[in-house]
C-alpha cells in the first residue's frame, strides 16, 4: 500500500509498505480521508518529542471497515463490514484509576495512533477494535474524519462550564479555535472574541459568528476588557500555546475566571503567575478528550452543528508534504486539509 512517511523535519515521501494485517482485537480500516492537525506539524518540523522519524502519522481520519481480528468480531458485533467508520486515536487501558473515572484520555498507558503506533496517512490503518466507531447513516467520511478536532473542541467547552451569555475570548482562529468558537456558541456563550495573526483565518472566525480581533492592530486585552465594563471575558482559550497568546488571555480573563490551555506551539513559557495568584484566576489545561466527548462531536456533526466549511482543502495523499509546508509557512484561507489515500 501507499503511505506518507515522516522522514526527517520537513522531509516527507510517499513510500510503498506492506498492508497492515489485524491482530485479534484490531480492526482494519481503508482510509477514506484523514486529517492534518497541529500537532502533526511541530512533529512535522521536529519540535514534538512524542513523534520520532520515520513514521507513519495521521490520526484524524475516518473510512471503511473492511476486516475484523477474531476477537474484535466476537466483541463488536455492532460493526457491519463495508461501513464507515471512524476512530477515537487515543487508545487506552480501561484499567487504570483515570480509566476507571470516564478520563481515558489521561490513561498512564494511552497510545496515540499515528505516534506510538503507525497512523492514517496510508492506504490502511489498523486501531484497537473498542476505539472504532460507526458513522451515523448519512454521514460522509469527509465529515467523519472532522470527528476528532470536533472533539477536543468539545472538551473545551466541557471545561469552559457555564458560559451562557457570557463573554468569552480565544486566541488562534485554526481549526481547533473555529471550532471551540462553534461550541461555545452552542452552549449560549456571546460575545466571543477571537484573535489571529493572519488576515484570512480572522475572516473564517467572523464569518462563523465571533468578533474578530487582529492583534497587530489593536490591543487584545484592552478591546475585550472595554467590550465588558472592564470586567474581562469568562473564559479565555489560548489555541496557540506561545508565551504572548497564554499572557493575554490571563490579562484579558476577568478576576476569578478561567484560562484554558490547550495550544501546544511552545511546550514551555513564562506565565503571569502574580496576576494570577492576585486574581485567583484558574488556569486549566485541556488534552484532548474524553470517550463521551467524542461521541458528542460525532452527533454534534450529524446534526449540522459543526462546521469547517467552505474552507476545507482535499488533496491527494502524494501532496501531503507541500501541504504540511503550506499550513507551517502560510496557512490562508485554509481551515482543514484532508488527505485522500
Amino acid at each position: 500500500m501507499h503511505s506518507l512517511v515522516w522522514e526527517a523535519p520537513r522531509l516527507m515521501h510517499l513510500r510503498e509498505q506492506p498492508q497492515p494485517i489485524p491482530q485479534p482485537h484490531e480492526a482494519l480500516v481503508r482510509v477514506t480521508y484523514v486529517g492534518i492537525c497541529g500537532s502533526e506539524l511541530s512533529g512535522y518540523l521536529g519540535h514534538n518529542a512524542l513523534r520520532v522519524p520515520p513514521l507513519v502519522m495521521g490520526h484524524e481520519f475516518a473510512g471503511e471497515l473492511v476486516a475484523l481480528g477474531p476477537a474484535a468480531a466476537a466483541a463488536r458485533p455492532d460493526l457491519a463490514l463495508g461501513g464507515l467508520v471512524t476512530a477515537n486515536p487515543l487508545t487506552y487501558c480501561g484499567e487504570c484509576l483515570w480509566c476507571r473515572r470516564g478520563a481515558n484520555q489521561l490513561c498512564a498507558n494511552r497510545q496515540l495512533i499515528g505516534a506510538h503506533r503507525p497512523g492514517a496517512y496510508a492506504q490502511y490503518v489498523t486501531a484497537p477494535v473498542n476505539v472504532i466507531t460507526a458513522l451515523p447513516a448519512g454521514l460522509s467520511a469527509r465529515t467523519g474524519a472532522l470527528t476528532e478536532p470536533a472533539a477536543v473542541a468539545v472538551r473545551i467547552g466541557e471545561l469552559a462550564g457555564s458560559v451562557s451569555a457570557e463573554a468569552a475570548l480565544i486566541l488562534g482562529a485554526g481549526p481547533i479555535g473555529l471550532l471551540a468558537l462553534q461550541v461555545l456558541h452552542h452552549l449560549g456563550a456571546g460575545p466571543v472574541f477571537i484573535a489571529d495573526l493572519d488576515p484570512e483565518r480572522l475572516a473564517m472566525g467572523a464569518a462563523l459568528g465571533g468578533q474578530a480581533l487582529d492583534p497587530r492592530a489593536a490591543n487584545v486585552p484592552q478591546v475585550v476588557r472595554a467590550a465588558t465594563g472592564g470586567l474581562g471575558v469568562v473564559v479565555a482559550l489560548d489555541a496557540v500555546g506561545a508565551a504572548v497568546t497564554r499572557a493575554q488571555c490571563v490579562s484579558a480573563t476577568r478576576t476569578g475566571g478561567l484560562v484554558i490551555l490547550s495550544g501546544l506551539h511552545e511546550e514551555t513559557s513564562a506565565m503571569p503567575a502574580a496576576e494570577i495568584i492576585r486574581r485567583e484566576i484558574t488556569v486549566r489545561g485541556s488534552f484532548a478528550y474524553t470517550p463521551a466527548n467524542f461521541a458528542a462531536a460525532l452527533a454534534l456533526l450529524a446534526q449540522n452543528k459543526l462546521t469547517l466549511d467552505p474552507w476545507i482543502v482535499e488533496a491527494p495523499l502524494a501532496d501531503g508534504g507541500h501541504w504540511f509546508d503550506r499550513l507551517v509557512d502560510a496557512p490562508g484561507n485554509v481551515s482543514k486539509v484532508l488527505l485522500i489515500p
